[in-house]
């Protein structure tokens, strides 16, 4: 099986002697996508898959559910009691030393922290050295086929339209004195996305003045705040292409609602566009170099930014997510605020560069997303360069 190669020759690089695979009641979807099987039901007693480095890999199944991982190659032992459970990860991870789990010390990376504190604690108690799995998942699940970013590009240029429709309308509206508000926005995006083949399972953001500084912040039918002049507008919009393995395109844009800006709105989109744009310059240069880039890194060049302009304490999120066919994907976040996400930058990753500054009367957000290539890395669809003047 071309998978298993492929896994156990990134172990013996690694230099991790395992990969130890654990579910009871689907509580871990990595495992099912990166093993790419499903079993058809939801197990209820737990099973194990122990890829080793070099050799055969092993399932650990119950008795009672001895077919749950007849789809994958390798060895099969069968338990009943705890203690031959026990025993049977005891024999097969014995000459293992470091084996990899979907855990994340102090859970830092909540997407790959999925193994429960029980069990690490019994992984441990045979002896065994637990690392996090949180690279290699990323490696198996965050890398984009050449398909996905064509999909991807497409879904850009198809959102970037839906975008400047909706500005456009805001516009419409206000010089036609015509009552528009955040919701209606958000309905006449979410119609846009279905008409132009685009999918999302939540969203958009529109919000206006005091609402753009909360960062998740979403309106509806009873919560919805009037787009009147004076206003500041923030639009953050995120969509697939509605087709099988189609990835997230995800940008936020700001626009004033006037001819004038103020001062201190133009300051501040400013600030956030001079983060925005030191970070992607940090990752063009990095990968350009070659060098050794880490989420963490990214995420402290645009809050260093933003520092040196005295606004870092409304600089409230991390710099950015990974982007996948989830929208927050499972590859490495930039991010040192919320976790200290050590993972590398790869090859054939996106994610997302949205510094923002959320002040207690408006909030500004700029977001691209960024295609890392083997050796550059490229901003995949429009950037804002200034304000909207709407």
């Amino acid at each position: 099986m071309a998978l298993i190669d492929d896994i156990q020759k990134t172990l013996k690089e690694s230099g991790v002697g395992g990969w130890l695979f654990y579910d009871h009641h689907r509580r871990d979807p990595l495992a099912y996508r990166i093993l790419r099987f499903d079993p058809g039901r939801t197990p209820t007693r737990r099973w194990f898959y122990f890829i080793p480095a070099a050799g055969e890999p092993v399932a650990i199944v119950h008795r009672i559910e001895p077919n749950m991982l007849n789809a994958l190659p390798g060895k099969r032992r069968e338990y009943a009691s705890w203690q031959s459970m026990r025993q049977a990860l005891q024999e097969t991870l014995s000459t293992a030393g470091t084996i990899a789990l979907q855990w994340s010390e102090h859970c830092a990376i909540p997407y790959v922290s999925l193994v429960d504190g029980g069990m690490v604690d019994l992984i441990r108690s045979l002896g065994v050295e637990i690392v996090s799995s949180a690279d290699l998942v990323q490696f198996f699940e965050a890398r984009w086929t050449d398909d996905q970013l064509a999909m991807h590009i497409e879904a850009g240029k198809r959102v970037d339209a839906v975008r400047r429709a909706a500005f456009t309308r805001i516009s419409e509206a206000l010089k036609s004195q015509t009552r528009i508000d955040e919701y209606q926005v958000a309905q006449l995006i979410r119609e846009a996305f279905r008409a132009d083949g685009l999918f999302t399972d939540h969203g958009p953001i529109v919000a206006v003045n005091a609402n753009a500084s909360n960062p998740h912040y979403e309106p509806d039918a009873s919560l919805t705040s009037p787009v009147r002049p004076g206003d500041l507008v923030l639009i953050d919009m995120w969509a697939k292409l509605d087709k099988p393995d189609a990835v997230y395109y995800d940008i936020t844009w700001t626009g004033y609602c006037g001819a004038d800006i103020p001062s201190d709105i133009q300051n501040v989109f400013e600030i956030v566009a001079g983060a925005r744009d030191a970070a992607v310059a940090f990752i063009q240069d990095g990968i350009r170099d070659n060098k050794d880039l880490r989420g963490f890194m990214v995420d402290d060049v645009a809050r260093g930014h933003i520092r040196e302009q005295e606004y870092e304490q409304y600089f409230v999120h991390r710099t950015g997510h990974s982007i996948g066919s989830d929208v927050h994907g499972t590859g490495a976040n930039m991010d040192n605020l919320e976790s200290h996400d050590t993972r590398r930058i790869i090859p054939r990753t996106c994610f997302s560069i949205e510094p923002g500054v959320y002040l207690e009367r408006f909030g500004i957000r700029s977001e691209v997303n960024v295609y890392v290539g083997e050796r550059e890395a490229l901003v995949t669809g429009e950037k804002q360069e200034a304000l909207l003047r709407l």
